[in-house]
Parts: structure tokens; C-alpha cells; sequence
């Protein structure tokens, strides 16, 4: 018995939550505070949805399992293409999140997230 519960409370926690719908960032990094938009729609541990921010439009992909998220676009703000990632975790409430992007040449810097 003990087997079985211990199963279904890990089962539990490694389903993903559910992202889909919008998010206000405010991103940290050396080009400054940035307050970006994404949209989310998640399919299991599929994300896909749209980013708007001052570097641009893009869609992104991205995964999210259990409480980490992870998602990345390629953008063009300098002419030339990079990769930006967003890597990060949920809180348990599954609508705030924190973590790390990367801004390809730009640097990299730290993010906060709400759900709206």
C-alpha cells in the first residue's frame, strides 16, 4: 500500500501544470528592466504561443514538465539571429515564475513572471 501511494503522489507532482493563457514578465538583464508579453498555449508537455516585447514579435516553443519551463524564440533585434531561451520554475500556485534568459550576444539576465 505504502508502494502504491508513494507511486501516485510522484505520478502527481511530475504532471505538468497548465501555462496556457497570458504572462507579464519584468526581465533583468545589461540592456536594462524590460516588461515583455508572452501568450501561451500548452498541449501535455508541449508550449507554443507568441512574445511580444522590445526586441520584437516571435513565436515560441518550449516545454514545460512538472514545475520547470522552458521555451525560446529566434530573434533578429540587431540584424543579426539569435537565440533567446527562458528557462525557469513555477511556484506553486502555478501562476508566478522565475528563472533565467538568455539573450544570445545581448548577455543573459533573470526574469519574474504572473500569470494574468
Amino acid at each position: 500500500m505504502r508502494t502504491l501511494v508513494a507511486f501516485l503522489l510522484a505520478a502527481t507532482l511530475s504532471l505538468a501544470a497548465d501555462i496556457s493563457g497570458k504572462w507579464r514578465f519584468t526581465v533583468e538583464s545589461e540592456l536594462g528592466v524590460s516588461n515583455p508579453e508572452a501568450t501561451f498555449k500548452q498541449d501535455g508537455a508541449k508550449l507554443t504561443g507568441d512574445y511580444k516585447g522590445q526586441i520584437g514579435e516571435y513565436k515560441v516553443t518550449g516545454t514545460v514538465q512538472g514545475d520547470t519551463v522552458e521555451f525560446s524564440f529566434k530573434a533578429s533585434p540587431t540584424g543579426e539571429e539569435m537565440e533567446v531561451k527562458y528557462s525557469g520554475a513555477l511556484d506553486p500556485s502555478g501562476k508566478k515564475m522565475k528563472g533565467k534568459v538568455a539573450l544570445g550576444t545581448l548577455g543573459s539576465g533573470t526574469f519574474t513572471a504572473e500569470k494574468l
